[in-house]
């Protein structure tokens, strides 16, 4: 079996009958989706490797916008080569006073492109010829003896019709789950080549605090040096609501000029992004062989926004459970108490009873940074969230915990 591009038949040429047998169907090639197959195709699944089709949009609005992703891992990873860039010091900036930087040794922050990881990913396919690749828009995912049927159609409008034994979709929710508090973070940022050498490519600012904060939640900037002349700035928000294009960029213009003093700079490329922060539960199940990964399934992380990393502890998960001969459901990305943490953070946060940049910057001041990045990876035992906990304004923190058990949860509604 190898890897196929743009196959118009594969639902077996004829109006669609004939379905197209596999041991696993993967429902979207985004980072969730890739990482899956690429983790199953590895052989790190036992002495079979299993059969995969992946089942990706067609160009247009249900294809994942190109995007860039950020995680933090100690020593090599499996997409090292793809990295843009990575780093061990991080700096963030408070309001008001001076930065602190820390090295994060033994772990390093990397960034990569989607591109670059989608270029890698399907390279390795292609090479290990265990996955099967057709672009289709999935009408329905559907429990059937044995297993799962997927029914699609190709771009012509060829129908497609899928047995598998096990379904991954990492398609986004129609909505959002009921939540005791939701909210977003969302994100405008520009690929930058600046007239001087302004750019230290030996730090990223993680948070820079000295912008704007709004009424609810907090605003702060990013900054990813690629070089002395290159970097990705980003203005990022926590709140209750994305941001119209204009108010982004009045955003940047500010912290480019007016915060950061870059001068002259070019912007050669953007990106932007819509986040959800919620304590929703994320069902990782639809179906007696249906699983959802990805955000779909609960993998970023409510308190920050990272996903990329519990996505990849997904993927593993799952292709051992292959390997041992179980029931390959995805594991829970963020452990309970983690997910308990970021519900109290998230309603802290949206109440204003804590402000959000004073509480990261003092977080950040207080607490060993590689300590830190474990405990917002959930990978910190309960000493050390105890340890961590006491660093926070602990009162207002106590009030919101006490309240969230008598919180209903609510659908959310735009606002």
């Amino acid at each position: 079996m190898t890897l196929i591009e743009e196959r118009p038949d594969v639902g077996g040429g004829r109006g669609g009958e004939g379905p197209v047998d596999a041991d696993v169907a993967i429902i979207g090639a985004g980072a969730a989706g890739l990482s899956l197959a690429h983790r199953l195709s590895s052989g790190t699944a036992g002495r079979r490797t299993p059969s995969v089709l992946l089942l990706t949009a067609p160009p247009g609005p249900l294809r994942p916008a190109r995007r860039t992703w950020c995680f933090w891992e100690a020593g090599p990873g499996p997409y090292d080569p793809a990295l843009t860039a990575s780093w061990q010091r991080l700096r963030v900036r408070p309001a008001r006073g001076r930065p602190v930087e820390s090295r994060i040794a033994p772990l390093r922050y990397k960034m990569l492109g989607s591109d670059d990881f989608e270029e890698l990913v399907h390279r390795d396919l292609a090479a290990r010829g265990t996955v099967r690749r057709t672009e289709a828009v999935v009408d329905t995912v559907e429990g059937v003896p044995g297993g799962a049927r997927v029914r699609a159609a190709t771009p012509a409008g060829v129908p497609l019709d899928v047995r598998a034994r096990w379904v991954f979709d990492s398609r986004p929710l129609g909505a959002l789950p009921a939540a005791r508090t939701t909210l977003f973070q969302h994100f405008h940022g520009w690929f930058v080549r600046a007239e001087r050498p302004v750019f230290d490519p030996g730090v990223v600012d993680l948070m820079d605090f000295r912008t704007p904060q709004p009424p609810r939640g907090l605003s702060f900037g990013y900054v990813l040096p690629t070089g002395r002349h290159t970097a990705l700035v980003e203005y990022t928000e926590f709140s209750p609501a994305p941001l119209t294009q204009e108010q982004y960029d009045a955003a940047l213009r500010h912290y480019t000029r007016d915060v950061l003093g870059l001068g002259r700079l070019r912007v050669t490329a953007e990106e932007s992004g819509v986040i959800p922060m919620t304590d929703a539960p994320f069902a990782r199940q639809s179906g007696p062989a249906v699983f959802r990964i990805g955000t779909a399934g609960g993998a970023t992380r409510p308190s920050t926004g990272y996903t990329f990393a519990a996505v990849q502890r997904q993927a593993r998960a799952v292709a051992a459970a292959f390997g041992a001969g179980r029931r390959p459901v995805p594991p829970p990305a963020h452990s309970a108490r983690s997910r308990a943490m970021d519900a109290v953070l998230l309603r802290a946060l949206a109440t204003g009873r804590v402000d959000g940049a004073d509480f990261f910057s003092r977080l950040f001041a207080r607490v060993p940074a590689e300590r830190l990045l474990r405990f917002l990876d959930g990978r910190t035992l309960l000493y050390e969230d105890i340890a961590v906990g006491l660093r926070t304004p602990v009162l207002p923190m106590l009030r919101t915990a006490a309240e969230l058990p008598r919180l209903p949860r609510r659908p959310f509604e735009d606002p």
